[in-house]
């Protein structure tokens, strides 16, 4: 992503960066400066070392059917050196999603003011699957622009985040916190 997550970890740690969007990780450069940057798919990239530990935090929720997250939690482990740490943080998850979904936010940096406006709701219940559209309004002085996006996202219960993480090696604690007055859940692997 655009490396806002990474922002608090690299005055403390070495880190390395990977999204398949090149441009995303232009917006990652200029918020991390000096980071390693590799424009690969999370569930195959292969840089050929190991690290202590791997992050996959909002990226984790495009995710849409468990054979993507096998291949992305394989990916992790193959990465991590033994003791390595792994943590994830799904933000819906099926037994408490609540069709429609909508969130509205505003920031103002420097002459540029943008508000959000995302709608998540669940086309099919039975599938793994649900959907997000997001409109962004960006001001700079007199002018707006208006932009719209619309993606799908993947919608699991707790437990087969817990299974997947398991069966691929990882011993998993499930850890609820609160930031910024927001509730995540986060999924802690250890490599065994």
């Amino acid at each position: 992503g655009a490396g806002h997550n990474l922002s608090y970890l690299t005055s403390d740690f070495e880190a390395v960066a990977v999204d398949r969007s090149s441009a995303m990780l232009g917006l990652c450069a200029r918020v991390n400066p000096g980071v390693e940057l590799h424009t690969a798919d999370m569930r195959s990239v292969r840089l050929g070392r190991k690290f202590d530990a791997v992050l996959i935090h909002a990226a984790i929720c495009h995710l849409i059917d468990e054979q993507d997250i096998e291949y992305t939690f394989q990916t992790a482990a193959e990465h991590l050196d033994p003791g390595g740490v792994f943590v994830i943080s799904p933000e819906y998850f099926r037994e408490t999603f609540v069709s429609p979904q909508v969130e509205c936010a505003k920031h103002a940096d420097e002459g540029t003011e943008l508000t959000y406006f995302e709608y998540v709701w669940d086309p099919d219940p039975a599938d793994t699957r649900i959907e997000a559209v997001m409109t962004l309004l960006i001001r700079r002085g007199d002018s707006l622009r208006i932009e719209h996006d619309r993606y799908s996202l993947g919608l699991f219960p707790r437990q087969t985040w817990l299974r997947l993480m398991g069966e691929s090696g990882f011993k998993v604690e499930e850890i609820d916190c609160f930031l910024e007055s927001m509730k995540y859940i986060f999924y802690v692997g250890t490599k065994a």
